[in-house]
């Protein structure tokens, strides 16, 4: 068994897809119209066959909620994994991205807490060894 797809709830489609592709550097799977709403997925460029992110519309009631809580209390609703926590921080700032957590090192793991303008922080993190 292994992981195919997995979801991140978000405010705007457009606005979630180039964001996770002109500033995060994905790169677009799928994106297939369903109604009002797509199916639109995004990858890894290192790993175009790999696990596909669901750029998925917020539209159930249940969604807001959710969201809003955990940004008041600062959890990611994700984590994406980067080689260097650091260089991606920085890199991300400049181009106007906003962190809720700079560069943590904590052991084994750094990590660093980003908001995806979409509704969501999203940590980003590197594990050493």
């Amino acid at each position: 068994m292994r992981i195919h797809l997995a979801s991140v709830f978000v405010d705007d489609q457009e606005q979630a897809l180039r964001f996770y592709t002109e500033v995060l550097g994905f790169v677009k799977k799928h994106d297939i119209p369903l109604g009002e709403h797509r199916w639109l997925t995004v990858v890894s460029p290192q790993d175009p066959d790999g696990t596909e992110l669901v750029l998925e519309p917020g539209a159930h009631p249940a969604v807001n909620p959710f969201k809003e809580a955990l940004v008041t209390d600062g959890i990611p609703f994700t984590s994406f994994a980067v080689d260097d926590v650091k260089a991606e921080y920085e890199r991300l700032r400049g181009l106007g991205v906003r962190f809720t957590q700079e560069p943590v090192d904590m052991g084994p793991v750094t990590t660093a807490v980003l908001d995806d303008t979409c509704g969501n922080l999203i940590q980003i993190a590197h594990q050493a060894g």
